[in-house]
This record gives C-alpha cells, structure tokens and sequence, in this order.
C-alpha cells in the first residue's frame, strides 16, 4: 500500500523548498501532536497527510532536490490528565498506522518534558517574567478584559521573585488545594491579542497520569507546552490548523523569553550562554484552513457529548466522523489520504461537501472491493419449470475492473429472492425491470418471464412465478432477442441471513450550528441515520472476515462489522453507488 504524497506544491512545502534551497535546514522536522483525550476524526487525517506528507517529499527528493531528509514526530501532548485516557493513546497509535504512515522511532510525549518544563517555568519566575496568582478561575476570566477594553492587574502580579518561586515549590510539592493557585506569564493586560494577557502556564491538580503516573502535583497549560514540546524536540516547522494563529505570538514570547533568561533545549553545556545562532534554532508555525465537511460536527467536545449522551454507540459508531468509525464502515484508507490531498491547502476556512470524501471511497471500492449478490427488501420468485431438485452454479465475476480477482461460483435454484422493488405490478413506460409478462435476465443465470403474481389475503405481494429460458444460460439468448432489465438475486434454498445496517448522515442539515433560535445543535441530529434490516446474501459471505468491504451488486458498497466475529453476518453500508459528487463535477 502506497502512502506517497500526491500533493502538488502548496505555501507550506514551497516555505519548506526555501528553507532548505538556503542552507537553513538540513533535517525537515515535522510532527503530529494529539492530545489523547477522544479519537482522531477526518480532521486530524488532513494535518497527518500534510506534516508526514512534507517529510515524504523531502525524503523522496520531490521537495529539496534530495539536498535534505526529512522525518515526523508523533507526540502526544498530554498536559490534562483528567481527560486523557490509555484508550485514547492506544487509539490514536491504531488509526495513525492504519492510515498507512509510521512514526518509527520518533514517539513523544509533553509529559516526558514536565521536567525542563518546570525549570523553564523557575527561569522565568526568576526573571520577574512569571508570578503566582492566588485568584480563582472565575476572578482571572472576569478581569482579563475584552476585545475593547485591557484587562485589570491581578493584585499579586508585584509579588517578588523569590516570593513567587517558594509558592511555586509548594505548588509543586502538593500544599495547595486544586484551583486555589497558579502560575502566569506576567506579558501585558493590554495586549491587543487576549492571548498575551497574563496567560496560565501552570494549574495545582492532583491527578494520576495515564502516561507519567502521579508525580506531578502541578500541570502545564497547553499554550505553554506546546511550543516548547516542539522546540526541545528541535522540530523545524510546526504545521497546525489556523486557530492557532492568533496563539503564535505566545509560542514566540515563550522562546524569547526563555532564552532571554538563559535557557535553551541544546545548550553546549550548563550555564552556557545562549548565543545568536542558538536564537534561531525555533520552530517555524505555519498555520493552514482546518477541514471541515457538510453534515458533520468536528469539535471533539461535541463528538464526546454524542457518545456520552447516547445519540451514537460509541466513538467508532460508523455515523461517526473519527477515523476509527470510518475504518469500521468501511472507508479505505487509501480514499482518505486521496481525499485529503485532492483538496488542498488554503488560509481560508472553508467547508468541504461530504459528497467529495463519499467520491474518493468509491473510486477505491470500485477498483478494489469483490462483487457479491444481495437482497435488502426479499421478494419470493418462483420458476415454475425450472425442476425441483437441481442445483446449478453459476459463474460469476468477482471485479469486473480486476481480472485478477476472478471468478466465483454461485448457486442457482428453483426458488429466488429478488429486490421488492425490482418489481412492479403495473410498470410505467420507462421501468425495465420485472412486471407481468415481462421478460427479465438474472445476472449470470437465466431470461425469466412473469406468468403469476400471488398475493396475501391484505393484498400484498408474497410471491412470483415465473418461467425460465434454458436457452438463456450465462445471461445471452441464442437468437439475439435483447431484455433491458438486468436484476440481482440469491438462491432461497443457499441464501444467508444478514443484518444490515444502513447509514446516513448524522444530521439533517448540511451545518448542524445553523439552528433556530431556542434550539441546539443536538436537534438537527437525524433520526433516521441508522436503519437495520435483515438481507438475504449469496453464501460467499459466509466466509468474509470483518473489516472486508465488497459490492453488493446494483445496491452499494457493504462492509463486514467486527461484531459478526461474536454472532451471525453484521454488514455496514459504507456508501451508496449514487455519485452525487461526481455528478457535480460533470455539469
């Protein structure tokens, strides 16, 4: 499986291009740093083919003229142990290795970096840069002022050095309840960015780690371990999404600062002064548009609310737009990174039609998925002259795009299942498929002709009868006499049964946050985004493992669910075979 990138040039990788054109860089460093608190969505796979996708091209000569190598970082920045889950990590490893890129050796995590953190911090106390607020929460939010107005000074913003580094110690060292105390970069409560208005680098919280157990008593804010996370790591271009943006300048006064009071990740030794070459080994951040798609809520907030407040069956519920429901559903990998690449990088937020991503899976599928024969809604037929006891096996093409899938064979009997709606009592003019007297062929088996249609006592259709065209067999007639419907079918006598589960959209409206007034997001959420039927299918199925996608002849693309491994056949509906996208891109 390829995971090379096919993106062409872009702002970032030409910023790349340059950088290592002038001799600034000769190792390319990027990284992907979820925060383990939930699973990793669509979202996250565009920033995973964007920063493993650059270090591709550099390494492959595409980007550099092989005048550099490249490598990604996979770091989990983990600073709230309250919301961070084992699971969580186990997750995130999974679906990042299953989108087909691999880390190696290059696993980090901010917890791993608490330590140089916390001498950070003690620098930057010492340099008058960082003080301990005894406000609460509530009284910090309250006089951080607003976009038109500066906030007011915390009335321990003036304490001393050594004032604030004993609190600080004690903070460390477990004395003070949670929330009673932090720490604050002492920048400007009237900076025009809200971002530099004393920001919190540290909170007292006693919590167990998942990942550094329970050492810590005090933990980092996100902002102040995040760029500092990329600088120890000597990571050369941070590529994140462009919420970020307004955050940049905080990053920077960080490193300024830092450095300005002597410290710096790649000292020569300690106490080493921090010279002007030391100054410009930072991490560069570029920021580009976040994906966003019709019908789908990103926020991670919002996706745990769905799962904890029951509206989906977990984080892998295939209605879901993580990548682990996704893998479940059966979207390819392949048709994710394609999709991700095909819609580029812009500066802009945008929002991308779910109908492109459903494009990209089914051009995969289509290439890739075997053929089977399906019955949603069964409908009894019955050839009449077709004798009782006989049982023919037809031959049948596994993926008419694929020679090398083969054939299989499929049994053919008396008595059929065919779609319902495939048939119609009084047809109009341009339905070609089965009605009274009609002639009809069966794929790979036989013409069949409507002679009968029995009904129950409400008046409902039970039953066809019909007669067959030995003549007919492998779906041609010897005298060149043509039929214009073509319908799938299984054999009653072989047919498995199957649950089957079909998907729509989550929600009714294509941007869930446009709601009337006095109602939420959680409105818009479809009610009928999953409908569970039980199918008739072609005995092939009975040996498909879980997670094997294939195409259910005229109907759609299926994709065996883990939970047939406990019990019977559970099939997912990965995507219709209606293209609405590509029917866009041909008008």
């Amino acid at each position: 499986m390829s995971t090379e990138s096919t993106h062409k040039m872009d702002f970032i990788r030409e910023i790349v291009a340059e950088d290592i054109a002038s001799g600034k860089h000769a190792t390319i460093v990027t990284r992907f740093p979820p925060e383990p608190n939930g699973f990793l969505h669509i979202g996250h796979a565009k920033a995973l083919c964007i920063s493993f996708g650059v270090a591709q091209d550099v390494n492959a000569g595409r980007l550099g003229e092989g005048k550099a190598t490249a490598r990604t970082h996979l770091r989990m920045d983990d600073t709230n142990p309250v919301k961070e889950e084992k699971r969580y990590i186990d997750a995130i490893h999974a679906d990042v290795k299953w989108l087909g890129f691999d880390w190696g050796e290059h696993e980090y995590y901010a917890s791993d970096y608490f330590e140089q953190l916390v001498a950070w911090a003690e620098l930057l106390i010492g340099a008058g840069k960082a003080y301990v607020d005894d406000q609460t929460g509530d009284e910090i939010r309250a006089t951080r002022g607003t976009l038109t107005e500066p906030g007011k000074a915390s009335p321990f913003r003036d304490r001393t050095p050594e004032e604030n580094l004993d609190l600080f110690a004690r903070m460390k060292a477990g004395e003070f309840a949670d929330g009673s105390r932090v720490l604050r970069a002492k920048i400007d409560m009237a900076a025009p960015n809200m971002n530099l208005r004393d920001p919190v680098m540290y909170r007292v919280l006693h919590a167990v780690h998942p990942h550094a157990g329970d050492k810590w008593c005090v933990y980092p804010m996100y902002d102040y371990a995040h760029g500092q996370s990329d600088w120890i790591e000597g990571i050369t271009h941070s590529l994140c999404s462009l919420e970020f943006e307004a955050h940049r300048p905080l990053y920077d006064w960080f490193v300024d600062a830092i450095m300005d009071a002597g410290g710096h990740p790649r000292l020569p030794a300690p106490g080493a002064p921090v010279t002007d070459e030391l100054r410009k080994d930072r991490p560069r951040q570029i920021e580009f548009a976040r994906l966003n798609l019709t019908y789908t809520v990103m926020s991670k907030r919002r996706l745990l609310a769905l799962v904890n407040d029951k509206h989906v069956a977990g984080w892998d519920d295939p209605r879901m737009p993580t990548l682990s429901a996704m893998r479940r559903r059966g979207y390819p990998a392949e048709a994710i990174r394609e999709f991700a690449d095909g819609i580029g990088l812009s500066k802009r937020n945008q929002t991308i039609d779910l109908a492109r991503l459903e494009f990209h899976v089914r051009e995969h599928l289509n290439k890739s998925a075997e053929r089977r024969m399906a019955v949603l809604d069964p409908l009894k037929v019955v050839i009449t002259n077709y004798p009782d006891d006989t049982v023919e096996h037809m031959d049948a093409i596994n993926n008419p795009e694929d020679e090398g899938a083969g054939t299989r064979k499929v049994p053919f009997s008396k008595v059929l299942y065919i779609e319902r709606e495939d048939f119609m009592e009084d047809p109009p003019k341009k339905f070609f498929r089965l009605g009274p007297g009609r002639e009809v062929r069966l794929r790979y088996a036989y013409f069949v002709t409507c002679t009968d249609v029995i009904k129950d006592a409400a008046g409902n259709i039970v039953e066809l009868h019909c007669t067959y065209d030995p003549a007919t067999k492998g779906g041609d007639a010897p005298d060149g006499r043509k039929v214009k419907g073509t319908l799938h079918w299984v054999s009653a006598a072989h047919a498995l049964d199957a649950e089957v589960r079909l998907y729509d959209t989550l929600f009714t409206q294509e941007n869930p946050d446009d709601v009337e007034e006095g109602k939420s997001w959680t409105d818009q959420i479809n009610p009928d985004s999953l409908k569970t039927i039980t199918a008739k299918v072609e005995p092939a199925m009975k040996t498909a493992k879980a997670g094997t996608t294939v195409q259910f002849e005229r109907t759609g693309y299926f994709c065996v669910d883990p939970d047939t491994e406990d019990g019977p056949l559970i099939v997912n509906r990965t995507v219709t075979l209606k293209d609405s996208w590509g029917k866009q891109q041909g008008k």
